[in-house]
């Protein structure tokens, strides 16, 4: 199969001589896939600004975005080509991938280096790639606003010239036209990347044909905080300027309304965080999303956790996006770094579907590939599993966990008081020893499982709560105690080791190698590993923007979602629920210092299971 075929014909110039067009240059398909048939050395490397919309920096004048782009030569002589773009506020200052690659210009100004293997592979197969500066960072124009307006509609400004819809110019102010392009996008990139690509599509910008966001946030509101307890203190202001390169003062307004308008005082949600939520937005909203996506996450993933894909995810679904996932066992680390042959092979083959429009078998193959052990991968139809049944597992007098609801009038009492770092107790603390009482959490464990069974979704925390003061913070684990080997999602490098051997992908060149440090997976032996967890701030039970002190002395339902999760329960394990305060690991909260009576007998926590029963409350049976 071949893309854009045109041959040569002879034309009769003036005084009878004879001259041949030069053949429109061609796209070569094989196998379902674009080949790599033009030079990665020989290709064009420029950069041109696009004006945006927005003027972040406040100085009368609209910010322009700096975009260095790196395309096949034959794109100047009648090849049209898609667009794979990686929006980042990153390459001059952390950089990008596994070993914190930079650009490099050369004394002109134009890019010689493109971090990571995108340019190098998919330019010789037919792409253009544009390695594009978040507004406010490296060259482009304005302030960063940790992934407010100005982030996403600058990047969507270039989707908007790439299609004729906006102006560029070339270093010398001369216009700069996209005329070698078909218009059609993808967006890529790992973490604050990746969320550009969440918010740009949230933007319905047309264009946009698909994202692929790695470890990508969907709400800042829910990368800040969880139901009104702040996982960071001063994050909004703290990451504008860990980004921003230039001059302190150049910025510090922006920085001070970033301040004011996260409320840390409060931790809720309010009008600043609707400007920077994707799902439902102020800017852009999931419902807008014209772009297909293939995402990927670590459900241990404690940076941008993993709330942020099955929020985005679902919502998705409910509106038939066309999607494709990966879920890993690692923390925040990129797919490149987790099975990377297989990773560039089927985002291969998603590009070409997408933006060549090839008919290839992408779609064709299985939605989701899960990671549920180390370097153990399943495919199944969709995610969550559609063979997960819910099942209750409820808090006993007797410190167990089971199916059955504990006698009325049984209670738990706890205190959301400081631990040994000062804030509030650490999850050791909180999980060591979990048949032994102690003041400062509650803990119900399970008998021996006698089945193996997996946690696939959301589980959500159900409790009857009674509180000494207007409000506490109260934190949800799920957790398995057994000795087994898992990945190391806690430790250095989040579940990977870089090691000193390398492969490549893609063509090199003496400025630019396509090869990178190999990985294997990092495991640990431990006897307990957290499954999911959860925090809220009880006053913040009913809404997360106007939080509803509890009286003293009284009942109240309290109810929230904790962190998604792939997980294996294994035969032999017992599973517990731990219900304390402050978490001192994942919030900066000061403890309240309340005391927490938990009706035991209308509290649980529910969790979606596939067992290997019908029945999916046989994972507990005696």
């Amino acid at each position: 199969m071949t893309v854009a075929v045109l041959t040569g014909t002879a034309l009769i110039g003036a005084g009878g001589a004879v001259a041949v067009a030069r053949p429109v240059p061609k796209i070569v398909v094989r196998d379902g896939v674009t080949q790599p048939v033009f030079s990665y050395k020989d290709a064009i490397r420029e950069h041109v600004y696009v004006e945006s919309s927005v003027d972040s920096d406040r100085d009368g004048k609209r910010d322009r975005v700096n975009v260095d782009i790196v395309r096949p030569k034959e794109s100047d002589h009648g090849l049209k080509v898609p667009v794979i773009m990686d929006e980042s506020p990153y390459y001059d200052n952390l950089g990008r991938g596994n070993e914190s690659e930079r650009k490099v210009y050369d004394a002109n100004g134009n890019p010689v280096k493109f971090p990571l293997f995108y340019d190098n592979y998919f330019v010789p197969r037919g792409y253009a790639f544009l390695a594009v500066d978040m507004v406010g960072t490296t060259r482009s124009d304005g302030c960063p606003v940790s992934g407010g307006p100005s982030d996403v509609l600058g990047g969507k400004a270039v989707v908007d010239w790439l299609n004729g819809r906006a102006k560029a110019f070339k270093p010398d102010g001369s216009p700069a036209k996209a005329t070698w392009t078909t218009g059609r996008t993808g967006m890529i990139g790992k973490s604050y990347d990746g969320t550009l690509a969440n918010g740009v599509a949230a933007t319905g910008v047309k264009g946009l044909e698909t994202i692929v966001p790695i470890a990508a946030i969907s709400s800042w509101y829910d990368y800040s905080r969880m139901n009104g307890v702040k996982y960071w203190t001063d994050e909004q202001p703290g990451l504008a300027d860990t980004v921003d390169t230039d001059p302190p003062a150049k910025c510090a307004a922006v920085n001070a309304d970033l301040d004011k308008g996260e409320d840390d005082a409060t931790g809720n949600y309010n009008a600043y965080w609707k400007t920077a939520d994707y799902r439902h937005g102020t800017i852009g909203r999931v419902g807008d999303v014209r772009a297909s996506v293939f995402a990927f996450h670590g459900v241990n993933d404690l940076n941008v956790k993993d709330d942020h894909f099955a929020k985005w995810w679902n919502a998705l679904a409910e509106r038939g996006v066309r999607r494709k996932v990966w879920l890993s066992q690692r923390g925040h680390v990129d797919p490149f770094d987790t099975r990377r042959d297989l990773w560039v092979a089927t985002l291969h083959k998603w590009f070409d579907h997408e933006l060549h429009k090839i008919g290839n078998d992408v779609l064709r193959q299985p939605r989701a590939d899960i990671e549920v052990g180390p370097d153990q991968w399943i495919t199944q139809s969709d995610w969550p599993s559609r063979r997960a049944a819910t099942i209750t597992l409820r808090p006993g007098a007797d410190g167990s966990l089971g199916l059955k609801r504990a006698p009325k009038g049984s209670t738990g009492t706890f205190t959301d008081a400081p631990g040994t770092r000062g804030r509030g107790h650490t999850e050791a603390e909180m999980v060591t020893d979990p048949t032994t009482g102690k003041p400062h959490r509650l803990a119900y464990v399970s008998g021996e499982l006698p089945a193996t069974a997996r946690l696939s979704g959301t589980p959500d925390a159900r409790l009857t709560v009674k509180l000494d003061k207007p409000t506490s913070n109260v934190t949800a684990l799920l957790v398995d105690y057994g000795e087994d080997t898992r990945v190391n999602y806690l430790g250095a490098g989040s579940g990977i080791q870089t090691l000193t051997t390398e492969d490549c992908h893609g063509e090199s060149i003496p400025t630019d190698d396509a090869c990178y440090k190999q990985t294997k997976t990092k495991t640990i032996t431990s006897p307990v590993n957290v499954v999911a967890r959860g925090w809220l701030d009880a006053q913040n039970r009913t809404s997360l923007s106007r939080p509803s002190p509890l009286t003293p002395g009284k009942y109240y339902g309290v109810r929230w979602e904790t962190l998604s999760q792939e997980y294996l329960l294994k035969k032999g394990h017992r599973l517990a629920l731990v219900i304390a305060g402050t978490d001192a690991d994942y919030n900066t909260e000061t403890p309240t210092g309340a005391q927490v009576t938990v009706d035991l007998s209308s509290s649980s926590i529910r969790v979606p299971i596939t067992a290997a029963t019908d029945d999916a409350a046989a994972l507990l049976a005696p």
